[in-house]
């Protein structure tokens, strides 16, 4: 029993260690004291209360042999026992971010700079990570896993059977979109196996991309995409032992191609623990799998009429408290988004932020002091500040940390065992400033540096935030960013910003959340007021009510909110009700699009870009997890489609898509397309050869997207006061 104990300790604190590193930009030192960066090539550690800086590896140590240059990381970490350091190099992006390249370890005590993966493909190694014994490295590399022992250099590979639709130790596009599940494996904390995920997309069917320029001859790209209506790829956990290669797969209850895997993590020396989501997202269950056997069974669950919270989008490490007796959950199951404690076993329960209140994220756990800091706004969803509770026998009630007179968006990266954090502070007319603090008494490390002493009012914004009550009565926040010189006198142009799905906000109190970034030039300059609205079923902290009030209702409610919302602003006297825009991208597209088909008479100027035309087009997990299964409420999908809306098309509409866009497929724009064509709906269009959902690759790509935009916008919806 003792042992068991000490183990669990060691595990827990390793794993909520590497959970806080892995969700923070800052790149902590593992007792917290300080954090390690890059400077002029050199890898150094800060301390945060000086900010002074020690270097522990100099650039010229990271030069290879008969190379010109020192290796420039992308990221890097230092082994447990800090005798190492792994370096992550030449990186390429696998969908939306570089997490494919080549990885280097040099050794600190010789100076040896070695290259992982001898033999293998240049480019191709993915996510490797020391052994908590600082003795090996495993990583992925072409749908394998492999171990390599750090002095001698020998390469083990443990899985044989990856391809590009059986994946080993990382995820396929669904998983990787829409669960932000990207690292597949886990080490064991006694460094003698490696817990992974095995994703099976040999059923998925391919959708098929063109590449059209970079040959005579067209190449086809494949994406293994599961539509919305297909199954998911089914997902396993596996097992495999290090020194010998044998692999064994745990037994999870439930068929797999109707469930999701979502997390995974090592909770004993014998044990995962994991979280499977069933194919609608509407059950939630923790389930203990036994390693030696493969046994596993549930010891906690959810479920929700609507869909359960994902609890993190940072799927990496658990939040185990007391010695591993009890660990932390985030979960909406009371209508509110609440910090739970949840005992071992799962007989257990705990509130630990209990009030009619959402928390944003769960931001650290101190023990030692009895505090988690979580961030949270329970009078305003627009902005956000730092609270805390006490873990054990503590207050009911949240206590503001933030101090409360600094109205706007105030963000916290903090450290392990939350000695520092890093506070940072904007709103509306703010640009941003930060400063270092210790905690859990808060104080500035520096007064010269403090937030208090270098905050700055932006006074060319004349921005106002404001609340609406729309002739539905329903209650929705929204800005408007007025133009220089304003004149209440006059009539301006009005450009709406849209993008009202579940995946974002748009009306956030923090700066430089009101300019436009695509019109080539200054909106407010030109004349023009600005205007963004967050309708129901957009991420507010409102409620679960409020957020999950869209399930089975995108392109219907979410589009009704908006436009009952502009009518309400449109009759301030000095917005010009003939001269109305709105423009989205992805989501914010779709929603651009049937804004413009369902009130005509509101919106007469739209540009919608990279949208979802039609909803049967987007894939399994997020469009599910939204609307349901097509194959039980088909029409759910059909009447918030844009493309079943074309016939209400009065104005002026400009659509933009890239053809190489992996995430909303091309076939969108052109279903749409076909659809405006045989009702005779006239509009532009421009199509960006092999641009992805970004549209940001190619020589002056961004530019002539910022022009086009803006031309159409000033031609249709001309500048200036009246």
């Amino acid at each position: 029993m003792m042992k068991r104990c000490s183990f669990l300790i060691i595990l827990c604190v390793l794993a909520t260690m590497f959970a806080m590193a892995q969700q923070d930009g800052i790149k902590w030192v593992p007792d917290g004291t300080g954090f390690y960066e890059v400077q002029d090539g050199n890898i150094v550690k800060v301390d945060p209360k000086t900010e002074a800086a020690i270097v522990l590896v100099k650039k010229e140590s990271l030069q290879p042999k008969n190379a010109s240059t020192s290796l420039v990381p992308q990221s890097f970490d230092f082994s447990y026992d800090k005798s190492k350091l792994l370096l992550f190099t030449n990186t390429a992006k696998v969908w939306r971010y570089n997490t494919r390249g080549d990885y280097w370890v040099y050794n600190v005590a010789n100076n040896n700079l070695t290259k992982l993966g001898n033999g293998l493909a240049p480019q191709s190694l993915m996510f490797a990570k020391f052994s908590p014994d600082s003795k090996q490295v495993a990583y992925v590399s072409e749908h394998n896993i492999f171990v390599e022992d750090v002095a001698t250099g020998q390469i083990k590979k443990l899985t044989n059977n990856g391809t590009r639709k059986f994946i080993n130790g990382t995820f396929d596009w669904a998983y990787e979109e829409e669960f932000n599940c990207r690292d597949g494996f886990r080490w064991s904390p006694d460094s003698k196996q490696i817990a992974f995920w095995q994703i099976d997309a040999t059923k998925i069917r391919d959708y098929y991309m063109l590449n059209t320029t970079d040959s005579p001859y067209s190449k086809v790209i494949p994406v293994e995409y599961p539509k919305v209506g297909e199954s998911p790829s089914p997902a396993s956990i596996l097992v495999v032992n290090v020194a010998g290669g044998q692999i064994r797969k745990m037994n999870i209850e439930g068929d797999p191609q109707q469930h999701y895997i979502t997390r995974m993590e090592w909770s004993g020396p014998n044990e995962l623990i994991v979280q499977q989501l069933n194919r609608k997202q509407q059950e939630s269950k923790l389930m203990y799998c036994k390693v030696s056997d493969g046994s596993s069974y549930t010891f906690w669950a959810e479920s929700d009429d609507a869909w359960v919270d994902l609890n993190t989008d940072n799927p990496v490490g658990w939040n185990w408290i007391n010695q591993g007796k009890d660990f932390l959950w985030v979960s909406e199951k009371d209508g509110w988004r609440h910090i739970y404690k949840i005992s071992r076993d799962g007989k257990t329960t705990t509130l630990l932020t209990k009030g009619n209140y959402d928390i944003g994220k769960l931001l650290a756990v101190d023990e030692l002091n009895n505090y988690i800091y979580f961030s949270a706004s329970p009078n305003n969803a627009t902005q956000l500040y730092l609270y805390r509770v006490r873990i054990l026998n503590g207050k009911d009630e949240p206590e503001l940390v933030t101090l409360g007179k600094l109205k706007g968006t105030h963000e916290y990266e903090i450290g392990p065992f939350a000695k520092f954090a890093l506070h940072s502070f904007s709103n509306s007319n703010t640009p941003p400033v930060s400063e270092w603090l210790t905690l859990p008494d808060l104080k500035v490390t520096s007064a010269a540096k403090s937030i208090a002493n270098n905050i700055k009012t932006d006074t060319r914004k004349n921005i106002e935030y404001l609340q609406i009550v729309t002739e539905d009565n329903i209650l929705l926040d929204a800005w408007i960013n007025k133009p220089n010189n304003f004149d209440a006198s006059k009539q301006y142009p009005v450009v709406f910003y849209v993008y009202g799905e579940p995946a974002a906000s748009t009306v956030n109190d923090e700066y430089g959340a009101h300019t436009n970034y695509l019109y080539n030039g200054n909106m407010s300059g030109d004349g023009y007021i600005q205007v963004s609205i967050d309708n129901r079923g957009t991420p507010s902290l409102k409620g679960a009510k409020w957020r999950k009030s869209i399930y089975r209702k995108i392109g219907n409610i979410n589009i009704r909110d908006y436009a009952m919302g502009a009518k309400k602003i449109l009759e301030a006297p000095y917005m010009d009700k003939n001269r109305v825009a709105v423009w989205g991208w992805s989501g914010g597209g779709s929603s651009t699009l049937n804004l413009m088909f369902k009130y005509p008479e509101i919106f007469k100027t739209g540009v919608a870009i990279a949208a979802v035309g039609n909803q049967l087009n987007y894939d399994n997990i997020y469009q599910e997890r939204y609307m349901g299964l097509p194959q039980e409420n088909l029409e759910d999908f059909v009447k918030g489609s844009p493309v079943n809306n074309v016939k209400g098309l009065q104005g002026k509409l400009l659509y933009i898509h890239g053809t190489g866009d992996d995430n909303v497929h091309y076939d969108n724009a052109e279903m749409l397309l076909n659809e405006l064509i045989r009702y005779n709906k006239q509009f532009e269009f421009m199509a960006y050869p092999n641009r992805s959902h970004s549209i940001s690759e190619g020589a002056g790509t961004f530019i002539h997207l910022a022009t086009l935009y803006t031309n159409f916008i000033k031609k249709n919806c001309p500048p200036g006061a009246k």
